[in-house]
């Protein structure tokens, strides 16, 4: 299971598509949409890349409350 993570509440407050926000972090489409249905968990790389791309830390987009009971 993925990490939970804003990224759609995100994309839809800045009126941003799947497609726009994978061409600008360099993934796929399908990848946006597993990372927003907690099938798949980013990179560091892609973390960083996506809370750039927003203006926020990753700690503001990735949750890491349940990760960090593990």
């Amino acid at each position: 299971m993925g990490l939970r993570t804003k990224i759609q509440e995100l994309r839809k407050h800045n009126k941003i598509s799947q497609e726009e926000l994978a061409l600008a972090v360099g993934v796929t489409r399908q990848t946006i949409t597993s990372l927003e249905r907690e099938k798949y968990t980013a990179s560091l790389v892609l973390a960083y890349k996506i809370a750039k791309y927003f203006g926020k830390t990753i700690e503001e987009v990735f949750d890491f409350s349940e990760a960090e009971e593990m």
